[in-house]
C-alpha cells in the first residue's frame, strides 16, 4: 500500500471532548470548539489522544467523536485520528473506520499495560503497517506505554510505506535528533511531530515538522504564532513566546490531574467542557478551583480574559525556579520508578 504524498506538518490540536451534565459527549459544543480552533489557525486536529481521554470512552463513542469532528471540519484541515485500541484486530478496525470518514492519518500508541521488548513493539506496528488502509503515525509516550526506540522507528519507516510519521511525547531532544538522523536519509517524506509543548521551539529548530500540542486547544493563537516565528527564524520573539507558553503549560499539566487543568483553562476561554469522566476526590476538586484563578491570571496577562476578582498577585505570570526544579525532580523520579532513566 502506497503512502499518501502530503506530509504531516504544523500544529495539530489534541482536542478536549466537551461533556454535558450527564457525562455524555456534548456534540453542539464539540462542533463549536472545532470551528473555533480552525478559525484560530491550527493546521490540523488530533482527536482521541491523551488530552481527549480516549481510554475513558467506549469504542462506539470514539468512533462518534471522529465522525462529529470529520463532519464539522468538512475537509478544512486534516484530521489525525487516535486509533489505539487494545489489540491489533480492533486497531485495524479503527483504521478502516477512520479511513472511511476521510481522516488524513491515524496515530497509534505502542501497546500499553504489558511492557514489551523492542522486537515485540516492531512486530505490533509491522502487522498494522502492512494491513492498514490509512497512513499511520507512531505515537511514542514512554511514561504510559512501551517505548519505541530509534532502530524500531527506522526499520518500520524502511519496511512500511504506510508508516509515515512519529509523534514523540517524551520531550527528549537528543532522542528526537537521533530519530531524525536515522530516518530522514531513508525516508525523506517521514514526519516528526513533538507532543511536548515545553520544547516546541527547540524541537522545530532541530528539524521537527510540527507538534501535537495540548496548549493549542486552549491558546491556539500562541502555539500557532510560536510555530510561525520559529520557522521564520525570528528566534528572539519565538524564545520569548516559548517561555510564556511554558509557564501556562506547566500550570495546566502539573497542578492537578491531567487533563483537568486544560479543561479548566478551556472554560475560561468561553467554552463548556464539563468535567472529565474520571471521578475526583474533594481535594482534587479543590486543586482545580485553586488552579482556575492562577490560569485566569496567566490568560489575562496574554489578553484573553479579564483578571479574576481581586486581581492577580505581582509576579503571577513568572515561572518560579523552585517550582521548575521540583517539577524536573518529580519527572526524573517517575522515570526512574518506571525504569526509563538511571
Amino acid at each position: 500500500m502506497a503512502a499518501s504524498p502530503s506530509r504531516l506538518s504544523g500544529i495539530f490540536t489534541p482536542n478536549i471532548v466537551p461533556l454535558d451534565t450527564h457525562g455524555d459527549i456534548h456534540e453542539a459544543e464539540l462542533r463549536r470548539y472545532v470551528d473555533w480552533l480552525i478559525e484560530k489557525g491550527v493546521h490540523g486536529l488530533y482527536p482521541n489522544g491523551s488530552t481527549g481521554e480516549f481510554l475513558r470512552f467506549t469504542v462506539e463513542e470514539r468512533r462518534r467523536i471522529i465522525a462529529i469532528i470529520a463532519d464539522q471540519t468538512r475537509g478544512r484541515v486534516p484530521i489525525l485520528a487516535g486509533a489505539a485500541e487494545a489489540n491489533v484486530k480492533e486497531t485495524l478496525k479503527a483504521c478502516e473506520a477512520y479511513h472511511e470518514m476521510g481522516c488524513r492519518a491515524v496515530a497509534i500508541v505502542s501497546p500499553f499495560y504489558y511492557k514489551l521488548s523492542p522486537s515485540a513493539v516492531y512486530a505490533y506496528f509491522k502487522e498494522i503497517g502492512d494491513n492498514t488502509p490509512i497512513d499511520v503515525t507512531l505515537y511514542n509516550i514512554p511514561m504510559f506505554a512501551s517505548p519505541i526506540d530509534v532502530p524500531t522507528v527506522r526499520r518500520l519507516a524502511e519496511e512500511c510505506p504506510r508508516v509515515v510519521a512519529i509523534k514523540d511525547s517524551s520531550g527528549d531532544l537528543p532522542h528526537m535528533m537521533r530519530m531524525i538522523s536515522a530516518v530522514r536519509p531513508v525516508r525523506p517524506d517521514f514526519s516528526f511531530m513533538t507532543g511536548w509543548d515545553a520544547a516546541l521551539m527547540p524541537m522545530l529548530l532541530i528539524g521537527c515538522d510540527g507538534g501535537t500540542n495540548a496548549t493549542s486547544g486552549v491558546v491556539p493563537e500562541i502555539t500557532r504564532r510560536l510555530y510561525d516565528l520559529t520557522l521564520l527564524g525570528r528566534i528572539d520573539e519565538a524564545r520569548d513566546l516559548q517561555y510564556r507558553l511554558l509557564t501556562l503549560f506547566d500550570a495546566m499539566i502539573q497542578n492537578c490531574e491531567f487533563p483537568e487543568g486544560f479543561r479548566a483553562a478551556l472554560a475560561l476561554r468561553g467554552f463548556k467542557p464539563g468535567s472529565g469522566r474520571q471521578p475526583q476526590s474533594p481535594s482534587q476538586k479543590l486543586e482545580v478551583e485553586i488552579l482556575r484563578k492562577e490560569l485566569q491570571c496567566l490568560l489575562s496577562a496574554e489578553g484573553f480574559v479579564n483578571e479574576p476578582v481581586g486581581g492577580c498577585p505581582a509576579g503571577q505570570t513568572s515561572a518560579n525556579p523552585d517550582d521548575v526544579a521540583r517539577i524536573v525532580a518529580g519527572v526524573v523520579e517517575e522515570l526512574r520508578r518506571l525504569g526509563l532513566a538511571t
